[in-house]
């Protein structure tokens, strides 16, 4: 049974300013983030900022006002000052009716739907975000990002007929993990690996690499004793998985994704994602609660 708790005393409060509703998630502005989250059901929400991924309480809480921080069903508040690098998640109230969907945990640290990169503690929990009370400690959090501060440097899609198309697919875990891949040893399994390929790619006339699930998932979402290898229990749809990344900050996991999309479009080869929207890392009424 989940555990009810009305207030939360940690941090510093605070209650910001009222924000817009649109865009979704986090967004930079000239002198701080607006925060915006879609929420129908929820009663009550609280922004809550993070110095460290692991840390045992929030830095801050940001209460959001429903009279100044809802627009309809959008929750959303003005924080000045934050910068990208800023670790944030959501605490929120509201009925729990696991037969209509609906199963609020105030408890619980929640990840923004529209984050674009996700910071994970070296304890997290899959199994501490089921049980009754907190799991700030070992919850992923997510990072404020800005995503135009990245030089593309002019690329854009390929758009070649998909007629003549010479597909690979590949898990990019698994394509450069082996020494046999001959990727240097601490780019293998990641999307850096991926692009040391290359030349072996372009020697087998491959034209589109089609990358299975690269989303942040829940790698403990398994039997017991095993690992979710395939990645298809996604917890963040717009954010890259950390673990395929050879850089450990969460803003460098996003920028060494770019990197590789705009290297491979670079030598002529167009990037499809498999996109899993029909899978959640989420479970029923026992838990766990990760954001949806």
């Amino acid at each position: 049974m989940v555990k009810r708790r009305k207030s939360h005393n940690a941090g510093e409060a605070h209650q910001g300013g009222p924000g817009r509703s649109h865009p979704l998630g986090a967004t930079i502005c000239c002198d701080g983030v607006n925060f915006s989250v879609y929420s129908k059901s929820c009663t009550s929400m609280e922004l809550l900022l993070f110095d460290t991924v692991d840390a045992m309480q929030p830095s801050m809480v940001v209460t959001l006002d429903p009279s100044r921080n809802k627009t309809c069903h959008y929750w959303h508040v003005f924080v000045p000052g934050l910068k990208p690098g800023q670790l944030y998640g959501f605490r929120t109230n509201g009925p729990f009716d696991p037969p209509r969907g609906l199963r609020f945990d105030p408890d619980k640290v929640l990840l923004d739907r529209y984050g674009k990169a996700v910071a994970v503690p070296e304890g997290y929990s899959r199994r501490t975000a089921g049980e009754a009370g907190e799991n700030t400690a070992t919850a992923m959090k997510s990072v404020v990002c800005d995503p135009g501060d990245y030089d593309w440097e002019g690329d854009v899609p390929l758009k070649r007929p998909f007629a003549g198309a010479v597909i690979y697919e590949m898990h990019v875990g698994g394509f450069t993990r082996n020494p046999n891949s001959g990727v240097s040893p601490e780019k293998r399994g990641t999307f850096a690996g991926l692009v040391e390929k290359i030349p072996y790619l372009k020697d087998l006339g491959i034209t589109a690499v089609e990358l299975l699930a690269v989303f942040q998932f829940d790698w403990q979402d398994s039997p017991e004793g095993r690992v979710n290898y395939w990645g298809y229990s996604p917890v963040s749809f717009f954010a890259p998985h950390h673990a395929y990344s050879s850089r450990k900050d969460p803003l460098g996991v996003l920028d060494e994704f770019r990197d590789m999309v705009k290297t491979l479009h670079r030598e002529g080869i167009e990037v499809i994602l498999d996109v899993v929207f029909n899978h959640t890392a989420e479970g029923n009424h026992n838990g766990p609660t990760l954001s949806f």
